[in-house]
């Protein structure tokens, strides 16, 4: 017999099984926001202090923020359904962002940000823990003022 899984049949076992929400559990979502919050702060803290240009944006800092903690919500959310991330990944695809970024550093720690959130919506909360620490450590100017660099 020939027991070939083609897309169709994905899509098909995807479509009929939408209760495996109720997989996603409650204490798993709060450890995930929870955590995704913390290390956004600490992106917060390390942006924050190692900030070299001429004018802060208090703004784009707490953007880094809740940025970690919406990606850890979307990704807890798409993983469980192949029909929801496919059309996670239509509706992104006509989004576009005018703002333009003046420092390229602003974009690695917008990179980080949302690095974060997706291992800790993954559940790989150590990828995210320690992923952070190694780049605050070695990803961050030796002149910084906190004395992250090495």
């Amino acid at each position: 017999m020939d027991h070939t899984i083609n897309f169709q049949d994905i899509i098909k076992k995807s479509v009929l099984k939408m209760e495996q929400f109720a997989s996603i559990s409650v204490w798993d979502t709060v450890i995930g926001l929870i955590l995704s919050g913390l290390i956004g702060l600490f992106i917060y803290y390390i942006y924050k202090q190692s900030f070299r240009g001429v004018v802060y944006s208090h703004s784009f800092n707490i953007t880094l923020v809740v940025m970690a903690m919406l990606t850890c919500l979307i990704i807890m959310t798409i993983s469980t359904n192949i029909v929801l991330s496919l059309g996670m990944v239509g509706a992104l695809s006509i989004v576009r962002f005018r703002t333009a970024i003046k420092d390229p550093l602003d974009i690695v720690f917008m990179f980080w940000s949302i690095a974060v959130g997706i291992a800790t919506g993954a559940g790989a909360f150590p990828v995210s823990i320690i992923g952070s620490l190694v780049v605050a450590v070695y990803g961050l100017d030796r002149t910084s003022s906190i004395g992250f660099g090495v």
